[in-house]
């Protein structure tokens, strides 16, 4: 059962939430704890799941906890592209806090960069340097900078790193290939830069990200 935004105050009207841990949107939070006071409240989050029971916070966090229900029931690739179908980053976990930065989303066909940045999605193995990117884009290293912040409102080493986290997903989730050689596919380099980026973009490690989604998707396998 899933209670999205304020969907939340419905589970918790019907006593669904009391010994549980629940989170709603951060507007509420005051009123859903007055309300609620026997609910493990978590405000900070964007879902949380107890049980059989998830709720989640704003609108954007209502979609993550919707595209974390799909990849533990459909797996990372349907996942992604329902994710870029809504214009929306493939993945958050749920402890992660209600004001995180999102990644850069996909760009419309109909941009400028949209080339070029398609061209570094299919290379992340590479050095993707801003000289490489602007050469490609045939212009100057301030006039590829100014373009792409315009276009996507993001840096270019923050929108590598938000690529490279989902193309690391997809290998912990498929693969069976040890860490290093995840962060080298991905375009890391090293273990420890993977690390970091999950922590900062997922808010777990890769080897618990591994745990948590390759083993469900060899269960659905052999189901």
């Amino acid at each position: 059962m899933v209670g999205l935004c304020l969907g939340a105050f419905v589970l918790g009207d019907a006593g669904l939430l009391d010994g549980k841990e629940a989170t709603t949107h951060w507007a509420a939070r005051e009123e859903f704890a007055r309300r609620f006071p026997y609910v493990r409240f978590r405000p900070e989050v964007l879902y949380v799941s107890d049980g059989n029971i998830m709720t989640s916070a704003g609108t954007v966090a209502a979609i993550d906890c919707c595209l974390h229900l799909i990849r533990q029931r459909l797996g990372a690739d349907v996942a992604n592209r329902t994710a870029k179908m809504l214009v929306t980053p493939p993945h958050r976990q749920g402890g992660q806090a209600q004001y995180v930065e999102r990644p850069v989303p996909q760009l419309s066909s109909e941009t400028h960069l949209s080339d070029v940045l398609a061209w570094a999605r299919m290379n992340l193995i590479s050095d993707l340097s801003l000289d490489v990117l602007a050469e490609r884009a045939k212009m100057s290293r301030r006039t590829f900078t100014r373009r792409f912040r315009e276009t996507t409102g993001s840096t270019v080493s923050r929108w590598l790193n938000a690529e490279r986290v989902v193309r690391a997903q997809a290998l912990l989730e498929t693969t069976d290939l040890p860490i290093e050689c995840v962060a080298d596919e991905a375009g890391f380099g090293t273990p420890l830069s993977l690390r970091q980026q999950f922590a900062v973009h997922l808010g777990t490690s890769p080897s618990e990200y591994r745990r948590m989604f390759f083993r469900q998707i060899k269960a659905e396998e052999k189901a």
